[in-house]
């Protein structure tokens, strides 16, 4: 059964520990009979978990492709086992089955919230994940927040996140508070990076940087506390380069706050950074990826939006020919009345030899079909300039919602929010014939969805009532219906509304919200 399987879900409870293993180790580690499709573990948490923890535990075992965590509705952890005696031996069983069918029936597959853990590990699941790269720019990231309220507002929902330098930053801070509480840390870290007397107390003598990198490291400790890759709600991993074994590093687990640093360590400011885990000398993750849409693609994202705050380089620059004289060209910076030349010095040409692969990789992105590009107008920003998040902020969320809004209008985007009307969450419905729960042929990614949201409604079925009864019960609770309409028939004006609906969303109309007639 295991090897015709496309994926192996481990469903477990997140807030408790994980107990002998020894079953799941024999059932889903590699062995001699060929067990090796994709595996997922995921952990469920009651929806008012701030954090969570402990993931680690879980992941001590290497056969897992990959991990999330769902918040889940109290009403999953409130079902009760029943206990009953039966020839002097006390048995336990569950909730009656049918009670949590009828349940479900009324009051979970009427709502659709395209932005819950439900509905993104459903789009993970079956290859259409919605990704988000973040590129290093320094105090330009602060874009990245603007561009993630536009996204919040539009209800574009984020699957992944990952990115580079500030990108790692940011992205940290929204996989952990995946909310407009964004913000509000992200500006109290920009306002801590602009004071003088932090830096002051952070220099040194320059052996291998300007800067002890003390400071830096405090913030980010402050920012992130004790925080876990792993732990984080939405799947997140960050960029850095490896000038141990000269490579590109991509971080899924570990302290955040450490890999955050490594990956804005920038050479001559900071010291490179040593791997918790391996003592590798770790560097920016832009000198070999500054905006890594590529790694996101390879994690299953079927549509990357990728946003770009780096530096413009210039262009422009004097042809002197083919041999250069210092002195010369310092005699014509201090003549004021001579015309102004560009002429790189040491460190930028340094500088620029150091992006060059990054630079490279930059044009293949915007060139990705699977890509969304996105360039805020941030150019006047200096990379230092951490005073302006404000301003910088402003600029990404207008370009953002001009961005997203012609986005919105390409059905291939569309297609990933299921059904491709996200400004229809709740839809208009026919009271028809009703098909069996069982005999529906709904698809997983739709069922998820359905089941990511839970009215608050009575907490207990009344059985008092008939079954027709307390379906129109709930149909009038949730104003689905024309209650006017007296004769059971469908008004004109939601016919007219279901035949605009696009197949996909007629579909899922006549799936789930039919109804079978009274006798």
């Amino acid at each position: 059964c295991l090897r015709q399987a496309d994926a192996i879900l481990v469903v477990a409870m997140g807030n408790r520990k994980p107990q002998s293993q020894t079953l799941m180790r024999e059932l889903l580690s590699t062995n001699q009979d060929g067990v090796r499709t994709n595996k997922e573990l995921i952990l469920l948490w009651p929806e008012h978990t701030a954090t969570p923890t402990g993931t680690h535990e879980w992941l001590k075992d290497t056969y897992y492709s990959g991990h999330h965590h769902i918040r889940a509705p109290k009403r999953m952890f409130q079902w009760t086992l029943k206990k009953t005696r039966k020839s002097s031996r006390e048995m336990i069983h569950p909730t009656n089955e049918q009670e949590i069918v009828e349940f479900y029936e009324k009051n979970v597959f009427w709502t659709v919230d395209f932005r819950s853990d439900f509905a993104r590990i459903a789009r993970i699941l079956t290859g259409n994940a919605i990704g988000l790269a973040l590129g290093g720019g320094g105090a330009r990231g602060a874009a990245h927040v603007g561009v993630l309220r536009a996204l919040r507002e539009r209800g574009i929902p984020v699957d992944i996140v990952g990115g580079t330098s500030i990108g790692a930053l940011v992205g940290g801070v929204y996989a952990g508070t995946p909310d407009e509480r964004v913000e509000e840390r992200t500006r109290k870290w920009f306002s801590g990076m602009t004071s003088l007397w932090r830096k002051v107390l952070d220099l040194t003598y320059a052996h291998s940087a300007m800067f002890t990198g003390a400071q830096l490291n405090k913030s980010l400790q402050d920012l992130f506390d004790d925080k876990e890759i792993e732990n984080l709600w939405i799947p997140y991993f960050c960029i850095s380069t490896d000038i141990t074994t000269s490579e590109l590093r991509v971080h899924r687990s570990g302290p955040l706050w450490a890999y955050c640093r490594a990956s804005m360590s920038l050479a001559g400011y900071l010291p490179p950074m040593c791997d918790p885990q391996d003592g590798h000398l770790l560097l920016d993750g832009g000198y070999v990826n500054n905006l890594p849409a590529d790694v996101m693609r390879s994690m299953g994202a079927k549509r990357v939006i990728a946003v770009d705050v780096g530096a413009s380089e210039e262009t422009n620059l004097y042809n002197y020919g083919d041999s250069l004289n210092g002195l010369w060209v310092l005699m014509k910076r201090l003549n004021p009345w001579a015309d102004p030349i560009r002429i790189l010095n040491m460190e930028e040409i340094q500088t620029r030899l150091a992006y060059v692969s990054c630079v490279r990789q930059l044009e293949v992105v915007k060139k990705a079909p699977y890509c969304s590009y996105f360039r805020p107008a941030i150019e006047p920003f200096k990379t230092l300039e951490f005073n302006k998040f404000d301003e910088i902020l402003a600029i990404g969320y207008e370009y953002g919602k001009d961005k997203i809004e012609s986005l919105m209008d390409t059905d291939e985007f569309n297609t990933l929010l299921i059904g491709g009307n996200t400004h229809r969450l709740h839809r208009q419905v026919s009271k028809t014939k009703r098909a069996p729960l069982m005999e529906r042929s709904s698809s997983f990614t739709d069922l998820a969805a359905a089941l990511s949201k839970i009215p608050t409604v009575r907490p207990v079925l009344r059985h008092s009532m008939s079954a027709y009864d307390q379906v129109d019960d709930v149909f009038e609770d949730l104003d689905f219906f024309d209650q006017s309409d007296a004769d059971n028939e469908l008004s004109q004006s939601d016919f007219n509304d279901a035949s605009e609906a696009s197949d996909a969303e007629a579909d899922l109309v006549n799936r789930y919200t039919t109804c079978t007639p009274r006798p």
